[in-house]
Protein backbone atom coordinates (compact mmCIF):
# COMPACT_ATOMS: atom_id res chain seq x y z
CA UNK A 1 0.00 0.00 0.00
CA UNK A 2 0.96 3.67 -0.31
CA UNK A 3 2.46 4.82 2.99
CA UNK A 4 4.06 8.16 2.15
CA UNK A 5 3.81 10.80 -0.56
CA UNK A 6 6.09 13.83 -0.88
CA UNK A 7 5.42 16.54 -3.47
CA UNK A 8 7.78 19.45 -4.12
CA UNK A 9 7.26 22.32 -6.59
CA UNK A 10 4.45 20.58 -8.45
CA UNK A 11 1.68 22.71 -10.00
CA UNK A 12 0.63 25.06 -7.14
CA UNK A 13 2.19 22.89 -4.43
CA UNK A 14 5.51 24.10 -3.05
CA UNK A 15 5.95 21.35 -0.49
CA UNK A 16 3.61 18.63 0.71
CA UNK A 17 4.09 15.43 2.70
CA UNK A 18 1.40 12.88 3.52
CA UNK A 19 1.39 9.78 5.67
CA UNK A 20 -1.30 7.34 4.53
CA UNK A 21 -2.81 4.30 6.19
CA UNK A 22 -5.04 1.33 5.38
CA UNK A 23 -8.73 1.76 4.95
CA UNK A 24 -10.72 4.41 3.11
CA UNK A 25 -9.13 7.85 2.90
CA UNK A 26 -11.40 10.61 1.61
CA UNK A 27 -10.04 13.79 0.05
CA UNK A 28 -12.29 16.86 0.01
CA UNK A 29 -12.02 20.62 -0.44
CA UNK A 30 -13.37 23.57 -2.33
CA UNK A 31 -13.54 23.43 -6.11
CA UNK A 32 -10.19 24.56 -7.52
CA UNK A 33 -8.33 23.99 -4.27
CA UNK A 34 -6.27 21.24 -5.91
CA UNK A 35 -7.86 18.00 -4.68
CA UNK A 36 -6.72 16.10 -7.75
CA UNK A 37 -3.18 17.49 -7.61
CA UNK A 38 -2.10 14.83 -5.15
CA UNK A 39 -3.46 12.08 -7.39
CA UNK A 40 -1.90 13.67 -10.49
CA UNK A 41 1.45 13.79 -8.70
CA UNK A 42 1.01 10.17 -7.70
CA UNK A 43 0.22 9.22 -11.30
CA UNK A 44 3.46 10.90 -12.41
CA UNK A 45 5.51 8.79 -10.01
CA UNK A 46 3.77 5.77 -11.53
CA UNK A 47 5.00 6.59 -15.03
CA UNK A 48 2.43 8.98 -16.51
CA UNK A 49 3.65 11.35 -19.21
CA UNK A 50 5.27 14.52 -17.87
CA UNK A 51 5.59 18.04 -19.30
CA UNK A 52 7.02 21.36 -18.21
CA UNK A 53 3.58 22.53 -17.03
CA UNK A 54 3.94 20.21 -14.04
CA UNK A 55 6.64 22.43 -12.51
CA UNK A 56 5.59 25.16 -10.08
CA UNK A 57 6.15 28.62 -11.63
CA UNK A 58 9.53 29.99 -10.61
CA UNK A 59 10.97 26.56 -9.72
CA UNK A 60 13.61 24.74 -11.73
CA UNK A 61 12.13 21.28 -11.22
CA UNK A 62 9.34 19.29 -9.61
CA UNK A 63 10.37 16.42 -7.33
CA UNK A 64 7.80 13.72 -6.51
CA UNK A 65 8.36 10.74 -4.23
CA UNK A 66 6.01 7.88 -3.27
CA UNK A 67 6.82 5.12 -0.78
CA UNK A 68 4.96 1.80 -0.83
CA UNK A 69 4.84 -1.20 1.49
CA UNK A 70 4.94 -4.23 -0.82
CA UNK A 71 5.21 -6.95 1.81
CA UNK A 72 1.88 -8.40 0.60
CA UNK A 73 2.53 -7.97 -3.14
CA UNK A 74 4.69 -10.96 -4.16
CA UNK A 75 4.53 -10.02 -7.86
CA UNK A 76 6.14 -6.65 -7.13
CA UNK A 77 8.79 -8.25 -4.90
CA UNK A 78 9.68 -10.74 -7.64
CA UNK A 79 9.72 -7.97 -10.29
CA UNK A 80 12.19 -5.92 -8.23
CA UNK A 81 14.36 -8.94 -7.42
CA UNK A 82 14.66 -9.85 -11.10
CA UNK A 83 16.07 -6.38 -11.80
CA UNK A 84 18.23 -6.05 -8.66
CA UNK A 85 16.10 -3.11 -7.51
CA UNK A 86 14.79 -4.51 -4.22
CA UNK A 87 14.95 -2.20 -1.20
CA UNK A 88 14.93 -2.90 2.51
CA UNK A 89 12.01 -4.14 4.64
CA UNK A 90 9.86 -4.78 1.54
CA UNK A 91 9.53 -1.08 0.81
CA UNK A 92 9.86 0.52 -2.58
CA UNK A 93 10.41 4.21 -3.24
CA UNK A 94 9.36 5.62 -6.62
CA UNK A 95 10.70 9.05 -7.54
CA UNK A 96 10.07 11.29 -10.52
CA UNK A 97 11.94 14.51 -11.28
CA UNK A 98 10.55 16.84 -13.96
CA UNK A 99 12.57 19.88 -15.09
CA UNK A 100 11.15 23.22 -16.18
CA UNK A 101 12.21 22.33 -19.74
CA UNK A 102 9.94 19.27 -19.68
CA UNK A 103 12.61 16.59 -19.27
CA UNK A 104 12.01 13.92 -16.65
CA UNK A 105 13.94 11.21 -14.82
CA UNK A 106 12.59 8.23 -12.94
CA UNK A 107 14.08 6.29 -10.03
CA UNK A 108 13.20 3.05 -8.25
CA UNK A 109 14.83 2.72 -4.83
CA UNK A 110 17.39 5.33 -5.88
CA UNK A 111 18.36 3.62 -9.14
CA UNK A 112 17.65 5.44 -12.43
CA UNK A 113 15.06 3.65 -14.54
CA UNK A 114 13.06 4.23 -17.75
CA UNK A 115 9.49 5.49 -17.61
CA UNK A 116 8.10 2.12 -18.70
CA UNK A 117 9.61 0.50 -15.61
CA UNK A 118 7.77 2.95 -13.38
CA UNK A 119 4.57 2.20 -15.27
CA UNK A 120 5.05 -1.59 -15.14
CA UNK A 121 5.71 -1.57 -11.41
CA UNK A 122 2.98 1.00 -10.77
CA UNK A 123 0.35 -1.27 -12.30
CA UNK A 124 1.09 -3.77 -9.53
CA UNK A 125 0.78 -1.15 -6.79
CA UNK A 126 -2.19 1.11 -7.61
CA UNK A 127 -5.36 0.97 -9.70
CA UNK A 128 -6.74 4.44 -10.52
CA UNK A 129 -10.41 4.95 -11.44
CA UNK A 130 -11.17 8.44 -12.77
CA UNK A 131 -14.35 10.48 -13.15
CA UNK A 132 -13.96 10.19 -16.93
CA UNK A 133 -13.91 6.42 -16.91
CA UNK A 134 -17.63 6.20 -17.62
CA UNK A 135 -16.92 7.78 -21.02
CA UNK A 136 -14.55 4.96 -21.90
CA UNK A 137 -17.40 2.60 -20.96
CA UNK A 138 -18.99 3.50 -24.30
CA UNK A 139 -16.14 1.63 -26.06
CA UNK A 140 -16.32 -2.12 -26.46
CA UNK A 141 -12.55 -2.35 -25.95
CA UNK A 142 -13.21 -1.26 -22.35
CA UNK A 143 -15.92 -3.92 -21.99
CA UNK A 144 -13.52 -6.65 -23.10
CA UNK A 145 -10.77 -5.44 -20.75
CA UNK A 146 -13.13 -5.26 -17.75
CA UNK A 147 -14.49 -8.76 -18.38
CA UNK A 148 -10.98 -10.20 -18.75
CA UNK A 149 -9.88 -8.51 -15.52
CA UNK A 150 -12.93 -9.82 -13.70
CA UNK A 151 -12.27 -13.34 -15.04
CA UNK A 152 -8.61 -13.14 -13.92
CA UNK A 153 -7.80 -13.77 -17.58
CA UNK A 154 -5.76 -10.64 -18.38
CA UNK A 155 -2.55 -12.65 -18.78
CA UNK A 156 -4.35 -15.23 -20.93
CA UNK A 157 -5.72 -12.38 -23.08
CA UNK A 158 -2.18 -11.05 -23.48
CA UNK A 159 -0.99 -14.50 -24.60
CA UNK A 160 -3.83 -14.67 -27.15
CA UNK A 161 -2.77 -11.28 -28.47
CA UNK A 162 0.85 -12.47 -28.82
CA UNK A 163 -0.27 -15.71 -30.50
CA UNK A 164 -2.37 -13.71 -32.99
CA UNK A 165 0.60 -11.45 -33.67
CA UNK A 166 2.81 -14.48 -34.38
CA UNK A 167 0.20 -15.87 -36.78
CA UNK A 168 -0.06 -12.60 -38.68
CA UNK A 169 3.69 -12.10 -38.87
CA UNK A 170 4.18 -15.64 -40.15
CA UNK A 171 1.37 -15.20 -42.69
CA UNK A 172 3.02 -12.03 -43.99
CA UNK A 173 6.42 -13.73 -44.15
CA UNK A 174 4.89 -16.67 -46.04
CA UNK A 175 3.14 -14.32 -48.47
CA UNK A 176 6.40 -12.48 -49.16
CA UNK A 177 8.18 -15.81 -49.63
CA UNK A 178 5.50 -16.89 -52.10
CA UNK A 179 5.86 -13.65 -54.05
CA UNK A 180 9.62 -14.03 -54.10
CA UNK A 181 9.16 -17.63 -55.20
CA UNK A 182 7.56 -16.58 -58.51
CA UNK A 183 10.54 -14.36 -59.29
CA UNK A 184 13.00 -16.93 -58.07
CA UNK A 185 11.61 -19.71 -60.27
CA UNK A 186 12.80 -18.03 -63.47
CA UNK A 187 16.07 -17.10 -61.80
CA UNK A 188 16.47 -20.70 -60.70
CA UNK A 189 16.10 -21.92 -64.28
CA UNK A 190 18.73 -19.45 -65.51
CA UNK A 191 21.15 -20.38 -62.73
CA UNK A 192 20.71 -24.08 -63.46
CA UNK A 193 21.50 -23.51 -67.15
CA UNK A 194 24.52 -21.30 -66.41
CA UNK A 195 25.95 -23.75 -63.90
CA UNK A 196 25.44 -26.60 -66.33
CA UNK A 197 27.58 -24.69 -68.88
CA UNK A 198 30.29 -24.05 -66.29
CA UNK A 199 30.14 -27.65 -65.08
CA UNK A 200 30.56 -28.88 -68.65
CA UNK A 201 33.50 -26.51 -69.10
CA UNK A 202 35.09 -27.92 -65.92
CA UNK A 203 37.93 -25.42 -65.93
CA UNK A 204 40.68 -26.65 -63.60
CA UNK A 205 43.04 -24.57 -61.48
CA UNK A 206 46.04 -23.46 -63.59
CA UNK A 207 44.57 -24.97 -66.74
CA UNK A 208 44.11 -21.62 -68.48
CA UNK A 209 47.76 -20.65 -68.06
CA UNK A 210 48.91 -24.06 -69.28
CA UNK A 211 46.64 -23.93 -72.33
CA UNK A 212 47.78 -20.46 -73.28
CA UNK A 213 51.45 -21.51 -72.90
CA UNK A 214 50.93 -24.65 -75.00
CA UNK A 215 49.06 -22.66 -77.61
CA UNK A 216 51.91 -20.19 -77.93
CA UNK A 217 54.41 -23.04 -78.33
CA UNK A 218 52.39 -24.86 -80.95
CA UNK A 219 51.66 -21.68 -82.87
CA UNK A 220 55.43 -20.92 -83.05
CA UNK A 221 56.64 -24.51 -83.50
CA UNK A 222 58.60 -23.93 -86.75
CA UNK A 223 60.38 -20.87 -85.38
CA UNK A 224 61.23 -22.71 -82.15
CA UNK A 225 62.67 -25.69 -84.04
CA UNK A 226 64.74 -23.49 -86.32
CA UNK A 227 66.10 -21.36 -83.48
CA UNK A 228 67.03 -24.36 -81.34
CA UNK A 229 68.82 -26.04 -84.26
CA UNK A 230 70.75 -22.84 -85.00
CA UNK A 231 71.94 -22.68 -81.39
CA UNK A 232 73.06 -26.33 -81.57
CA UNK A 233 74.94 -25.64 -84.80
CA UNK A 234 76.65 -22.60 -83.40
CA UNK A 235 77.69 -24.47 -80.28
CA UNK A 236 78.82 -27.80 -81.70
CA UNK A 237 78.02 -28.61 -85.32
CA UNK A 238 79.20 -25.63 -87.37
CA UNK A 239 81.78 -26.71 -89.97
CA UNK A 240 83.33 -23.29 -89.99
CA UNK A 241 83.88 -23.44 -86.30
CA UNK A 242 81.69 -23.90 -83.26
CA UNK A 243 81.74 -22.74 -79.69
CA UNK A 244 82.90 -26.14 -78.47
CA UNK A 245 85.66 -26.29 -81.05
CA UNK A 246 86.87 -22.86 -80.00
CA UNK A 247 86.79 -23.80 -76.31
CA UNK A 248 88.70 -27.05 -77.01
CA UNK A 249 91.39 -25.17 -78.94
CA UNK A 250 91.58 -22.57 -76.20
CA UNK A 251 92.06 -25.20 -73.51
CA UNK A 252 94.87 -26.82 -75.52
CA UNK A 253 96.72 -23.52 -75.77
CA UNK A 254 96.17 -22.81 -72.10
CA UNK A 255 97.57 -26.23 -71.29
CA UNK A 256 100.83 -25.33 -73.06
CA UNK A 257 101.08 -22.13 -71.03
CA UNK A 258 99.97 -23.56 -67.69
CA UNK A 259 103.24 -25.42 -67.02
CA UNK A 260 105.23 -22.19 -66.95
CA UNK A 261 102.57 -19.76 -65.78
CA UNK A 262 100.73 -21.03 -62.65
CA UNK A 263 98.71 -17.81 -62.46
CA UNK A 264 96.63 -18.98 -65.44
CA UNK A 265 95.11 -21.92 -63.51
CA UNK A 266 91.94 -20.01 -62.71
CA UNK A 267 91.39 -19.00 -66.33
CA UNK A 268 92.00 -22.58 -67.42
CA UNK A 269 89.42 -23.81 -64.89
CA UNK A 270 86.81 -21.34 -66.10
CA UNK A 271 87.33 -22.36 -69.74
CA UNK A 272 86.96 -26.02 -68.79
CA UNK A 273 83.74 -25.21 -66.90
CA UNK A 274 82.43 -23.27 -69.88
CA UNK A 275 83.13 -26.23 -72.13
CA UNK A 276 81.13 -28.50 -69.83
CA UNK A 277 78.17 -26.09 -69.59
CA UNK A 278 78.01 -25.62 -73.35
CA UNK A 279 78.05 -29.37 -73.83
CA UNK A 280 75.17 -29.73 -71.30
CA UNK A 281 73.21 -26.95 -72.98
CA UNK A 282 73.62 -28.66 -76.36
CA UNK A 283 72.44 -31.91 -74.77
CA UNK A 284 69.30 -30.19 -73.28
CA UNK A 285 68.44 -28.57 -76.61
CA UNK A 286 68.94 -31.89 -78.44
CA UNK A 287 66.67 -33.75 -76.01
CA UNK A 288 64.05 -30.94 -76.28
CA UNK A 289 64.06 -31.25 -80.07
CA UNK A 290 63.86 -35.03 -79.86
CA UNK A 291 60.61 -34.78 -77.79
CA UNK A 292 59.12 -31.69 -79.43
CA UNK A 293 56.06 -32.45 -81.54
CA UNK A 294 54.56 -29.87 -83.83
CA UNK A 295 51.07 -31.42 -83.53
CA UNK A 296 48.47 -29.51 -85.60
CA UNK A 297 45.64 -31.60 -84.16
CA UNK A 298 46.67 -30.82 -80.60
CA UNK A 299 47.03 -27.18 -81.55
CA UNK A 300 43.45 -27.13 -82.90
CA UNK A 301 42.11 -28.79 -79.75
CA UNK A 302 43.80 -26.24 -77.55
CA UNK A 303 42.55 -23.34 -79.62
CA UNK A 304 38.98 -24.72 -79.52
CA UNK A 305 39.21 -25.17 -75.73
CA UNK A 306 40.50 -21.62 -75.29
CA UNK A 307 37.77 -20.33 -77.61
CA UNK A 308 35.10 -21.96 -75.43
CA UNK A 309 36.63 -20.45 -72.28
CA UNK A 310 36.91 -16.97 -73.79
CA UNK A 311 33.36 -17.07 -75.15
CA UNK A 312 31.87 -18.09 -71.79
CA UNK A 313 33.87 -15.34 -70.07
CA UNK A 314 32.50 -12.76 -72.53
CA UNK A 315 28.98 -14.06 -71.96
CA UNK A 316 29.25 -13.48 -68.21
CA UNK A 317 31.27 -10.28 -68.64
CA UNK A 318 34.22 -11.49 -66.56
CA UNK A 319 37.89 -12.24 -67.23
CA UNK A 320 38.54 -15.87 -68.23
CA UNK A 321 40.50 -16.51 -65.03
CA UNK A 322 37.44 -15.32 -62.98
CA UNK A 323 35.18 -18.13 -64.24
CA UNK A 324 35.85 -20.50 -61.28
CA UNK A 325 34.96 -17.72 -58.79
CA UNK A 326 31.82 -16.92 -60.80
CA UNK A 327 30.82 -20.58 -60.69
CA UNK A 328 31.07 -20.58 -56.88
CA UNK A 329 29.01 -17.37 -56.69
CA UNK A 330 26.27 -18.91 -58.80
CA UNK A 331 26.34 -22.07 -56.67
CA UNK A 332 25.89 -19.96 -53.52
CA UNK A 333 22.95 -18.08 -55.07
CA UNK A 334 21.34 -21.33 -56.17
CA UNK A 335 21.69 -22.78 -52.68
CA UNK A 336 20.21 -19.59 -51.22
CA UNK A 337 17.13 -19.90 -53.44
CA UNK A 338 16.78 -23.56 -52.55
CA UNK A 339 17.02 -22.64 -48.85
CA UNK A 340 14.38 -19.98 -49.44
CA UNK A 341 12.06 -22.62 -50.84
CA UNK A 342 12.84 -24.79 -47.83
CA UNK A 343 12.17 -21.81 -45.56
CA UNK A 344 8.78 -21.37 -47.21
CA UNK A 345 7.96 -24.93 -46.32
CA UNK A 346 9.16 -24.35 -42.78
CA UNK A 347 7.11 -21.16 -42.55
CA UNK A 348 4.02 -23.07 -43.64
CA UNK A 349 4.65 -25.66 -40.92
CA UNK A 350 5.24 -22.94 -38.32
CA UNK A 351 2.03 -21.17 -39.36
CA UNK A 352 0.05 -24.38 -38.87
CA UNK A 353 1.56 -24.78 -35.40
CA UNK A 354 0.92 -21.12 -34.50
CA UNK A 355 -2.70 -21.40 -35.65
CA UNK A 356 -3.26 -24.45 -33.47
CA UNK A 357 -1.63 -22.68 -30.52
CA UNK A 358 -3.79 -19.59 -31.08
CA UNK A 359 -6.97 -21.66 -31.24
CA UNK A 360 -6.05 -23.44 -27.99
CA UNK A 361 -5.36 -20.20 -26.12
CA UNK A 362 -8.34 -18.39 -27.61
CA UNK A 363 -10.55 -21.33 -26.69
CA UNK A 364 -9.35 -21.16 -23.08
CA UNK A 365 -10.05 -17.41 -23.06
CA UNK A 366 -13.55 -18.00 -24.44
CA UNK A 367 -14.25 -20.51 -21.68
CA UNK A 368 -13.02 -18.07 -19.01
CA UNK A 369 -15.12 -15.24 -20.47
CA UNK A 370 -18.27 -17.35 -20.64
CA UNK A 371 -17.88 -18.42 -17.02
CA UNK A 372 -17.33 -14.85 -15.85
CA UNK A 373 -19.84 -13.02 -18.09
CA UNK A 374 -22.99 -14.03 -16.21
CA UNK A 375 -21.40 -13.53 -12.80
CA UNK A 376 -20.19 -10.05 -13.77
CA UNK A 377 -23.59 -9.12 -15.24
CA UNK A 378 -25.42 -10.28 -12.10
CA UNK A 379 -23.00 -8.49 -9.79
CA UNK A 380 -23.15 -5.20 -11.70
CA UNK A 381 -26.94 -5.45 -11.98
CA UNK A 382 -27.15 -5.82 -8.21
CA UNK A 383 -24.91 -2.79 -7.68
CA UNK A 384 -26.71 -0.44 -10.10
CA UNK A 385 -30.05 -1.38 -8.56
CA UNK A 386 -28.65 -0.20 -5.24
CA UNK A 387 -27.29 2.92 -6.93
CA UNK A 388 -30.66 4.34 -7.93
CA UNK A 389 -31.58 2.12 -10.90
CA UNK A 390 -34.04 -0.32 -9.28
CA UNK A 391 -35.19 -1.80 -12.59
CA UNK A 392 -31.82 -1.69 -14.30
CA UNK A 393 -30.19 -4.78 -15.70
CA UNK A 394 -26.77 -5.30 -17.30
CA UNK A 395 -26.04 -8.08 -19.79
CA UNK A 396 -22.54 -9.08 -20.88
CA UNK A 397 -22.95 -10.26 -24.46
CA UNK A 398 -20.43 -12.47 -26.28
CA UNK A 399 -20.75 -12.75 -30.06
CA UNK A 400 -18.54 -14.78 -32.34
CA UNK A 401 -15.90 -12.79 -34.19
CA UNK A 402 -16.28 -13.84 -37.84
CA UNK A 403 -14.44 -10.95 -39.49
CA UNK A 404 -10.93 -11.77 -38.28
CA UNK A 405 -9.54 -15.29 -38.34
CA UNK A 406 -6.81 -14.49 -35.83
CA UNK A 407 -8.16 -11.56 -33.90
CA UNK A 408 -5.77 -10.33 -31.18
CA UNK A 409 -8.84 -10.05 -28.94
CA UNK A 410 -9.92 -13.68 -29.17
CA UNK A 411 -12.76 -15.56 -30.81
CA UNK A 412 -15.57 -13.28 -29.67
CA UNK A 413 -16.56 -9.65 -29.28
CA UNK A 414 -17.56 -8.45 -25.82
CA UNK A 415 -20.21 -5.81 -25.27
CA UNK A 416 -22.12 -4.60 -22.23
CA UNK A 417 -25.84 -4.13 -22.85
CA UNK A 418 -28.20 -2.39 -20.44
CA UNK A 419 -31.90 -2.26 -19.82
CA UNK A 420 -32.64 0.85 -17.76
CA UNK A 421 -36.26 -0.12 -17.01
CA UNK A 422 -38.11 -3.42 -16.48
CA UNK A 423 -39.51 -4.94 -19.65
CA UNK A 424 -37.19 -3.08 -21.98
CA UNK A 425 -34.77 -5.11 -24.11
CA UNK A 426 -31.08 -4.75 -23.32
CA UNK A 427 -29.33 -2.41 -25.74
CA UNK A 428 -25.83 -0.93 -26.12
CA UNK A 429 -24.94 1.59 -23.43
CA UNK A 430 -24.52 4.47 -25.87
CA UNK A 431 -28.10 4.06 -27.10
CA UNK A 432 -29.80 3.62 -23.75
CA UNK A 433 -28.02 5.14 -20.78
CA UNK A 434 -28.31 8.80 -19.85
CA UNK A 435 -25.37 10.64 -18.31
CA UNK A 436 -26.49 9.94 -14.76
CA UNK A 437 -27.30 6.31 -15.51
CA UNK A 438 -23.98 5.86 -17.25
CA UNK A 439 -22.09 7.17 -14.22
CA UNK A 440 -24.01 4.76 -11.95
CA UNK A 441 -23.31 1.81 -14.25
CA UNK A 442 -19.64 2.82 -14.47
CA UNK A 443 -19.38 3.09 -10.68
CA UNK A 444 -21.08 -0.27 -10.24
CA UNK A 445 -18.66 -1.91 -12.67
CA UNK A 446 -15.66 -0.24 -11.04
CA UNK A 447 -16.72 -1.38 -7.58
CA UNK A 448 -17.30 -4.96 -8.71
CA UNK A 449 -14.08 -5.23 -10.72
CA UNK A 450 -12.12 -3.60 -7.88
CA UNK A 451 -13.25 -6.41 -5.58
CA UNK A 452 -11.42 -8.91 -7.77
CA UNK A 453 -8.35 -6.72 -8.25
CA UNK A 454 -5.06 -8.03 -6.89
CA UNK A 455 -3.79 -4.45 -6.58
CA UNK A 456 -3.90 -3.40 -2.90
CA UNK A 457 -4.41 0.35 -3.40
CA UNK A 458 -7.47 1.65 -5.26
CA UNK A 459 -7.93 5.31 -6.18
CA UNK A 460 -11.35 6.78 -7.07
CA UNK A 461 -11.15 10.32 -8.46
CA UNK A 462 -14.65 11.86 -8.30
CA UNK A 463 -16.30 8.70 -9.62
CA UNK A 464 -19.49 9.71 -7.79
CA UNK A 465 -20.20 12.65 -10.12
CA UNK A 466 -23.91 12.78 -11.02
CA UNK A 467 -24.97 10.84 -7.91
CA UNK A 468 -26.71 12.27 -4.88
CA UNK A 469 -29.25 11.66 -2.11
CA UNK A 470 -29.58 8.17 -0.62
CA UNK A 471 -27.57 6.71 -3.51
CA UNK A 472 -24.56 8.76 -2.43
CA UNK A 473 -24.63 7.10 0.98
CA UNK A 474 -24.68 3.68 -0.67
CA UNK A 475 -21.67 4.71 -2.79
CA UNK A 476 -19.84 5.69 0.38
CA UNK A 477 -20.68 2.38 2.00
CA UNK A 478 -19.42 0.45 -1.04
CA UNK A 479 -16.13 2.36 -1.05
CA UNK A 480 -15.75 1.85 2.69
CA UNK A 481 -16.24 -1.90 2.18
CA UNK A 482 -13.47 -1.86 -0.41
CA UNK A 483 -11.29 0.09 2.03
CA UNK A 484 -11.79 -2.60 4.64
CA UNK A 485 -10.03 -5.04 2.29
CA UNK A 486 -7.01 -2.82 1.64
CA UNK A 487 -6.45 0.84 0.87
CA UNK A 488 -8.85 3.18 -0.93
CA UNK A 489 -8.22 6.86 -1.76
CA UNK A 490 -11.35 8.77 -2.78
CA UNK A 491 -11.67 12.33 -4.06
CA UNK A 492 -15.31 13.36 -3.55
CA UNK A 493 -17.73 16.29 -3.38
CA UNK A 494 -20.42 14.28 -1.61
CA UNK A 495 -20.77 14.58 2.19
CA UNK A 496 -22.42 11.15 2.34
CA UNK A 497 -19.26 9.63 0.81
CA UNK A 498 -16.85 11.75 2.85
CA UNK A 499 -18.58 10.70 6.06
CA UNK A 500 -17.76 7.04 5.37
CA UNK A 501 -13.97 7.48 5.36
CA UNK A 502 -11.55 5.99 7.87
CA UNK A 503 -9.30 9.03 7.36
CA UNK A 504 -10.13 12.44 5.98
CA UNK A 505 -7.76 14.80 4.12
CA UNK A 506 -8.88 18.38 3.56
CA UNK A 507 -7.37 20.32 0.65
CA UNK A 508 -7.24 24.09 0.93
CA UNK A 509 -5.66 26.87 -1.08
CA UNK A 510 -3.64 29.66 0.51
CA UNK A 511 -3.19 32.85 -1.44
CA UNK A 512 -0.98 35.87 -0.96
CA UNK A 513 -0.29 38.86 -3.17
CA UNK A 514 2.57 37.04 -4.89
CA UNK A 515 1.73 33.35 -4.77
CA UNK A 516 -0.87 30.63 -4.42
CA UNK A 517 -0.20 27.28 -2.82
CA UNK A 518 -2.12 24.15 -1.95
CA UNK A 519 -2.09 22.68 1.55
CA UNK A 520 -3.57 19.43 2.88
CA UNK A 521 -4.72 18.90 6.47
CA UNK A 522 -5.35 15.52 8.08
CA UNK A 523 -8.61 16.20 9.91
CA UNK A 524 -9.45 15.01 13.36
CA UNK A 525 -13.01 14.21 14.49
CA UNK A 526 -14.04 17.84 14.99
CA UNK A 527 -12.41 18.88 11.75
CA UNK A 528 -14.32 16.19 9.89
CA UNK A 529 -17.61 17.33 11.43
CA UNK A 530 -17.03 20.88 10.21
CA UNK A 531 -15.95 19.77 6.73
CA UNK A 532 -18.94 17.46 6.27
CA UNK A 533 -21.19 20.28 7.49
CA UNK A 534 -19.62 22.60 4.90
CA UNK A 535 -20.21 20.02 2.18
CA UNK A 536 -23.86 19.68 3.25
CA UNK A 537 -24.35 23.31 2.28
CA UNK A 538 -24.75 26.61 3.94
CA UNK A 539 -22.29 29.41 4.25
CA UNK A 540 -22.68 29.71 8.01
CA UNK A 541 -22.17 26.75 10.28
CA UNK A 542 -25.33 26.22 12.33
CA UNK A 543 -25.95 23.82 15.13
CA UNK A 544 -28.39 22.00 12.85
CA UNK A 545 -25.81 21.48 10.07
CA UNK A 546 -23.19 20.35 12.57
CA UNK A 547 -25.66 17.94 14.14
CA UNK A 548 -26.51 16.56 10.69
CA UNK A 549 -22.79 16.12 9.99
CA UNK A 550 -22.26 14.29 13.29
CA UNK A 551 -25.14 12.00 12.43
CA UNK A 552 -23.71 11.23 8.98
CA UNK A 553 -20.17 10.71 10.19
CA UNK A 554 -19.22 7.05 10.50
CA UNK A 555 -16.80 6.01 13.21
CA UNK A 556 -13.33 5.33 11.78
CA UNK A 557 -13.16 2.08 13.69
Amino acid sequence: MLVHLAVNNYAIVDHLELELANGMTVITGETGAGKSIMLDALALTLGDRADSGAVRPGASKADLLATFDISEIPEAIAWLDERDLAGEDHQVILRRVVTAEGRSRGYINGSPCPQQHLKALGEMLIDIHSQHEHQSLLKTDTHRRLLDNYANASELARQVQLAAQRCRQTEQALLKASQRGDEQSSRLQLLTYQLEELDNLSLQDGELDQLENDQRQLANAEQILHSCQQVINLCSENDSGSVLQSLTASLQRMGNLQASHRNLDEANTLLASAQIQVEEAVGELTRYLDHFEADPVRQQQIEERLGTIYELARKHKVNPDELPALQQTLIDELESIERSHADSGQLAEELDAFRIHYQQLAGQLTTARKKAANRLAEAVTHEIQQLGMPGGQVVVQLTANKSDEHSPHGLENVEFLVSANPGQPAKPLAKVASGGELSRISLGIQVITAQTSRVPTLVFDEVDVGIGGPTAEIVGQLLRQLGARGQVLTVTHLPQVAAQGHQHLFVRKEQSRKSTRTCIDNLDRDGRVHEVARMLGGIDMTEESLAHARKLLVSPE
